[in-house]
Formats: structure tokens, C-alpha cells, sequence
């Protein structure tokens, strides 16, 4: 009698486990492809650990809530060493593409590189489904921008530029003062910063393979440029100043800067580009000719047609090497521009009056307004900051556990469909540069820099209409195993 109740009793609990795992259904059903429960603990990886990466990450783990299952970096003698003993759980490689292959919960990368590796690191990612945050700008020349842009949208991946500024809350501020009319129809924007504050506009250091340090793997540094031999000076940081790896002042801040009236004046493709260089002579009468590099200093003009929120076509002038622009008049004499001491800043120029704002980093955005009739309207010199750099590394990853087009998504202030455009703008800037650097040689010592001119720009099929030569720098050629 026993015997036969508990095997009842058995009979029982299988026909009852059948019937309610009927019930029991996936979260990845219930949420579709790539939901993660917002109670579950993304699983990030670092492609560049130390420096900014390192904060990159830090403030990616939203101390500690999230998991941090791998750190990657070409050198973990340096910074990075602070970010391995931050996270020793992690697993360590030295090449993405083997720790993206290898590591396959891996849910979403922050990518804190050099520049010229932003793109390729970016879309190895993303084509292996994972959500990407790349530091800024996100990519090294316009068409890798394009390209990031677009396959972000096909893979339905969250995405965020680094340009933590744009979480910045008194950006709605300027945005107001816009929007309600309050400096009129906007003509005229002029954007000024004290880079370059690295080496810039110098001779190349020579190679010299015994200085590598140990620990540092050289040929994932160079990852998509050329091959050389190692070179002194490149890694950790005053790589920005050549264009094989950096972007120059431009690339540095320009997502920063730009970003202010690109974002509240609901700026798009320029249509125009024309620049002009600061020139370094070693010799009498010959300036010296280093297109390898970035220059000392530059002065670029970019024209967009009129908008939304202004209407009336935009001239936006950028200047660097610490070359600003006048004071105007309606701002008083003894009060800085932009920001302190005026060494970086946006001037956004109205029929009405001027909007002044500092570097729009982690720096205080400093808003001023400055109306024709002598009214102003200030905001504060110093900002509160409740979390790491206004929580854009935070609102990344909470959209990424909400997934693709959700509110959370769709909230982020630098995702790829506004980071795009806005970056491909930044590097029309040295488009303009290295353009303007061309030149042919005509016998008896003579050159022609036949490039120095306006430049027309087709943003939707990305080419300049007047000069063939310049579109060469849409793109860049690329080492095997590093294509985009």
C-alpha cells in the first residue's frame, strides 16, 4: 500500500513539473533578441584598460553593480595596472578580436583606444552582436564613422560616444535659450580651444625598437596602420598629434565643442570646408613641410545650410593652437569667453544676442547669455555632478540591459544616429587640413598647393564635388586583419 501511494505520489509531481514548465518561458523570449533582464548583471568587457579607459569601465561596473568579465590592452605594465587590480576577476588579453572570439558572454565592450583603432575594435564588436561604447570621437576618418553608424542600426546594438558632456543637464539651458527665440536667428558660431598640448607640428621621433618597453606589443598598438618599427613617444598619449593615429586638436575636443551648437542648433552635414594652418619655419623662407603630422595651429571655416532651430544658413569657425576669437562687444571687456581664462569655448552668435559656453567635457559648461538690450542670464560657474561624468558610461549601460530602440535607448544624449553625423563634421576639419597640405612639385624648387581652396561637400554619398585629390582622406588604408 506504501509502495503504491509514493509511486502515485511521484506520478503525481512529473505531471504537475510538466504542466507548469508550459509556463515557464525564457526572459529572451519574453523580451525578444538581446533582452537582459534590467535584476541581471551586464557581462562588459574593456578594449583599452588604462588612462581613460580605465574610468571608461569604472564607471561602466556602476560601482560594482554590473560585471566586468574581461580587460584587454596592448600594454598592461602602464596605467592598465589599476584597472586589473580594480577588477582581478577579469580575464586579461592583449588582442580584441581573440577576447571577443574566445569570451562569448560577453554583452557589451567600452572601447577607450587610440584613435585609429576605434573603428576597427568597434565594428569586430558589434558584427559579433555586442553593444559598444567608443570613446570620442568614434572613428578616424568620416567613412569609418558612416560605417559605425549604420551597422549599429543593422545589429541592433545600443551604442554611446564618449563625449560625456552631452549628459550634461545644463546643455538644456542653451537649448532653451534657443529654442524660445531669445538670441534670434543664429548665423554665426565660433569654437576656439588651447590644444594641441602634446607635441604637434614637429618632425616624426625616428624609430628605435631597443626603447619598446618589454610588456608593450607594438604590432597590436599600430593594429590598422602601417607597419614600423617602434617608435619613442607614440604610446601612452602624444600619438594624437599624427595622422596615422590621431585626430589632432580636433579629435580631442571637437566632440566636445562642436557637439554644443551641432546638438542644440540640430545641425547636419556641412555643406563646405576651407581652412588655413599654422606654418613653422626652421629655415628662412621655407616652411617646414610635415604632412605626416598635425599642424601648430589652424583655423578651419565649415558652412551648413539652415535648420529647424535657425533660419538661416550657419558659418561655424574653428581655431586651435590657442587662437580665439575677438571679444565681442556686448560681452564685457574683463569677463572671459567661453571658459576660464577664455582657452576654450563656443560662441553662438544671434540676430538678439550671443550664448557663451566653456569646453563641454567634464569641465562646468559655464552658460551665459548676453542679450543686444544688456539683459543676461547666467548659469552656474559650478556644477554639481551627483555621479561620474553626468552618468553617460551609467545611461549606456542601463539602455543596453533595456535593449535596442527602448526609451532608454532612444534617451541616450551620443548614440551612434547623432554621434555619427556630428563626428563625420569634426573630421571634415582635418579633411579641410590635410587637403589644404597637398602640393606638387614643379622643378626649380617650386611647389604648388593646388588644395587651397573652399571644398564642397556632398555629405550623403560623403565626397568632396570640387576636388578630387581630397577625397582621398574620407578613408585611410588599412593593415590586413585590421579592414573596415
Amino acid at each position: 500500500m506504501k509502495n503504491k501511494k509514493q509511486h502515485s505520489r511521484r506520478n503525481f509531481i512529473k505531471k504537475s513539473i510538466a504542466a507548469s514548465s508550459i509556463m515557464i518561458v525564457p526572459r529572451n523570449v519574453l523580451g525578444g533578441p538581446g533582452y537582459i533582464s534590467p535584476s541581471d548583471q551586464l557581462n562588459i568587457a574593456a578594449i583599452g584598460s588604462g588612462g581613460k579607459g580605465g574610468s571608461d569601465i569604472r564607471n561602466a561596473s556602476v560601482q560594482g553593480r554590473e560585471r566586468i568579465v574581461a580587460l584587454c590592452d596592448v600594454d598592461f605594465s602602464g596605467d592598465a595596472k589599476r584597472t586589473v587590480k580594480r577588477f582581478p576577476k577579469a580575464k586579461l588579453y592583449d588582442d580584441y578580436r581573440k577576447m571577443l572570439d574566445k569570451h562569448r558572454n560577453i554583452d557589451a565592450v567600452t572601447i577607450s583606444t587610440p584613435d585609429h583603432v576605434h573603428a576597427p575594435a568597434g565594428m569586430f564588436a558589434m558584427e559579433r552582436g555586442k553593444h559598444v561604447y567608443i570613446q570620442k570621437p568614434m572613428a578616424h576618418n568620416i567613412r569609418e564613422a558612416r560605417m559605425l553608424t549604420e551597422m549599429a542600426r543593422k545589429q541592433k546594438v545600443v551604442t554611446q560616444m564618449g563625449n560625456q558632456g552631452a549628459s550634461n543637464p545644463l546643455l538644456n539651458m542653451v537649448q532653451d535659450w534657443i529654442d524660445s527665440g531669445k538670441v534670434g536667428a543664429v548665423s554665426d558660431v565660433k569654437i576656439w580651444t588651447n590644444r594641441p598640448v602634446w607635441p604637434q607640428g614637429v618632425k616624426m621621433p625616428k624609430s628605435n625598437p631597443s626603447l619598446k618597453p618589454e610588456a608593450l606589443n607594438w604590432d597590436l598598438w599600430l593594429g590598422p596602420a602601417k607597419e614600423k618599427p617602434y617608435t619613442p613617444n607614440m604610446h601612452p598619449f602624444s600619438w594624437r598629434g599624427w595622422w596615422d593615429y590621431g585626430t589632432g586638436a580636433l579629435g580631442d575636443v571637437g566632440c566636445h565643442l562642436i557637439d554644443i551648437p551641432f546638438r542644440t542648433l540640430g545641425l547636419k552635414y556641412p555643406t563646405a570646408a576651407e581652412c588655413s594652418v599654422g606654418s613653422v619655419f626652421s629655415k628662412m623662407w621655407s616652411p617646414d613641410y610635415l604632412p605626416e603630422g598635425c599642424p601648430p595651429s589652424s583655423l578651419i571655416t565649415i558652412s551648413f545650410d539652415a535648420t529647424e532651430k535657425s533660419k538661416s544658413p550657419i558659418q561655424m569657425t574653428w581655431s586651435d593652437g590657442g587662437i580665439r576669437p575677438p571679444h565681442p562687444e556686448i560681452i564685457p571687456a574683463n569677463s572671459d569667453i567661453g571658459g576660464t581664462d577664455s582657452a576654450n569655448g563656443v560662441l553662438i552668435i544671434g540676430e538678439k544676442g550671443i550664448i557663451s559656453t566653456n569646453i563641454n567635457d567634464s569641465s562646468p559648461l559655464m552658460p551665459k547669455l548676453y542679450l543686444n538690450d544688456g539683459s543676461t542670464d547666467f548659469g552656474p560657474e559650478v556644477e554639481k555632478m551627483p555621479e561620474p561624468e553626468y552618468g553617460h558610461q551609467r545611461k549606456w549601460v542601463d539602455a543596453c540591459k533595456a535593449g535596442f530602440n527602448s526609451k532608454e535607448h532612444q534617451s541616450l544624449t551620443s548614440s551612434f544616429d547623432y554621434a555619427g553625423p556630428m563626428t563625420e563634421t569634426v573630421l571634415m576639419g582635418n579633411l579641410a587640413i590635410r587637403s589644404y597640405m597637398l602640393r606638387e612639385e614643379k622643378g626649380n624648387g617650386r611647389v604648388d598647393y593646388f588644395a587651397r581652396k573652399k571644398l564642397l561637400w556632398d555629405g550623403d554619398n560623403m565626397k568632396i564635388t570640387n576636388l578630387e585629390a581630397a577625397n582621398q582622406f574620407v578613408t585611410r588604408n588599412y593593415r590586413e586583419g585590421f579592414k573596415v
